[in-house]
């Protein structure tokens, strides 16, 4: 290995490293967000509010599957850091051989399965006729992509695992530019191709993902990276009991956070419909503003996640204290600026997604109500991900789901009926400061007592 592909935690600031690392890893996150955004503009510009009515039935679809991928990806990264901080690049082959068997088995599977049973899936979801036969169409193309999507997800992720989280800013802004040129060429049939209509967007994600994949193998390749497809890759791609067993210890927990959160979320969308449009349009326009804000947080803890497994790896576990510390302070630089900046311009980003006045005033408090509490969640984010990383997944899983079910919801609950619409969001952050101080505390006092050893 030369220098420059070094563990992360053998470069001599750990703070300029973590820097450098999570600047490309926080504008990928933005840009797939993005991506999603802009193929709904083309949707409903193009064909129309029924068309973006059959689109949107696939997002807990999505979820579902995304639960599964994200999982995989979690625990994969891990061992891969793990491996990578070693400076066993024969285990990190065994262990990128083993997600990719994992990845291509389970996703062909879910795939052919979701792909026949899309029809039932749709009805079960309450879809409503009028729009069913655009959603069969559009749904079963997407399915049959997916192990694509999953593929590129887990590798993706897994180059992170190494301390390279450019490639992935690099393959996003490509899958992005390819589905911008070739969605709206595709719905209205320009340039001589067929007019596809509803299917273009999924059509376009298909080849956008194959297209970066493609891009991969020879952009790697040609860097030399350490992460290339090649036959030593390749042969390692196959059935490997004990290390797909470590991958889905670390990744179930994640998946099961995510169907938690999920269903919460149903929860309280049924909560805030209760109060009326407005207060729903309100709770969307919030929303899509915490979402950006939640992803420097979210990066933060991801880059946290890498950069403890490669010190685990590598021996060095007094290392840890010191990558919390720094991933502590770098989520009170990016969520605290990002925080502050929302306070002084609430009403200018609520009015991007709304143009009521009484919309905009709503939505304003509500962001009020809420803001300051993304440091909390940024932190327990942090806590979880780095206990994560030495394979202590279950107890931060246990941690999360009560926040959500036994503090969360029941909060959103009783405050809604005592303060209205405001008392949703005094519930959220409740359960955003609860989940801190949980998560943190489970750290300082039991987890650092623990004897850390490598997994793999």
């Amino acid at each position: 290995m030369s220098l420059k592909q070094q563990p992360l935690v053998n470069q001599p600031n750990l703070w300029k490293t973590f820097f450098v690392f999570l600047l490309p890893l926080i504008a990928t996150n933005i840009l797939q967000n993005l991506s999603g955004t802009i193929n709904t503009i083309f949707v409903g510009q193009m064909l129309g509010v029924q068309a973006i009515a059959a689109v949107s039935v696939f997002f807990p679809i999505l979820f579902c599957l995304m639960a599964f991928v994200i999982g995989l990806s979690v625990g994969a990264t891990i061992l891969v850091g793990q491996a990578w901080g070693a400076q066993d690049l024969e285990k990190v082959y065994d262990i990128v051989g083993s997600t990719l068997y994992l990845t291509l088995i389970g996703g062909t599977v879910i795939a052919i399965l979701s792909v026949v049973f899309a029809e039932p899936i749709l009805v079960a979801l309450g879809t409503d006729p009028s729009v069913l036969h655009l959603s069969l169409s559009f749904v079963q193309w997407m399915l049959a992509s997916s192990p694509l999507l999953f593929i590129y997800i887990v590798y993706t992720s897994i180059l992170r695992g190494v301390g390279d989280s450019k490639t992935p800013l690099l393959a996003s802004t490509i899958t992005i530019i390819v589905g911008m040129i070739i969605t709206p060429v595709l719905i209205a049939g320009h340039f001589g191709f067929p007019k596809l209509g509803i299917i273009a967007p999924a059509i376009a994600t298909a080849i956008g993902f194959f297209s970066v994949l493609v891009f991969l193998v020879i952009y790697l390749n040609k860097r030399d990276h350490p992460l290339k497809l090649n036959m030593l890759l390749i042969r390692r791609i196959r059935y490997q009991p004990q290390l797909i067993k470590a991958i889905l210890h670390l990744g179930v927990p994640t998946g099961i956070q995510m169907v938690t959160t999920s269903f919460a979320g149903l929860v309280i969308v049924g909560l805030v419909n209760k109060h009326g449009a407005n207060a729903t349009a309100a709770y969307g326009a919030v929303n899509q503003v915490l979402n950006y804000i939640q992803f420097p947080a979210l990066s933060i803890a991801i880059a946290a996640s890498i950069f403890a497994a490669q010190a685990i790896g590598a021996g060095k576990s007094d290392l840890l204290a010191k990558v919390t510390r720094t991933a502590l302070s770098m989520n009170i630089l990016f969520t605290g600026s990002l925080v502050i900046l929302a306070y002084l311009f609430s009403k200018y980003l609520m009015a991007l997604f709304i143009t009521d006045s009484h919309v905009i005033d709503l939505g304003q408090q509500l962001l009020f109500i809420v803001l300051w509490s993304l440091l909390f969640f940024g932190a327990s984010a942090i806590f979880a991900s780095i206990m994560r990383a030495s394979g202590t997944v279950t107890v931060p899983m246990i941690i999360n789901i009560v926040a959500i079910v036994g503090i969360e919801l029941p909060c959103a609950y009783y405050f809604s009926e005592w303060w209205g619409l405001k008392g949703i969001w005094y519930g959220y952050a409740a359960a955003f400061v609860s989940l801190c101080l949980m998560q943190g505390l489970y750290y300082q006092f039991v987890w650092k007592t623990k004897t850390i050893k490598a997994l793999v």
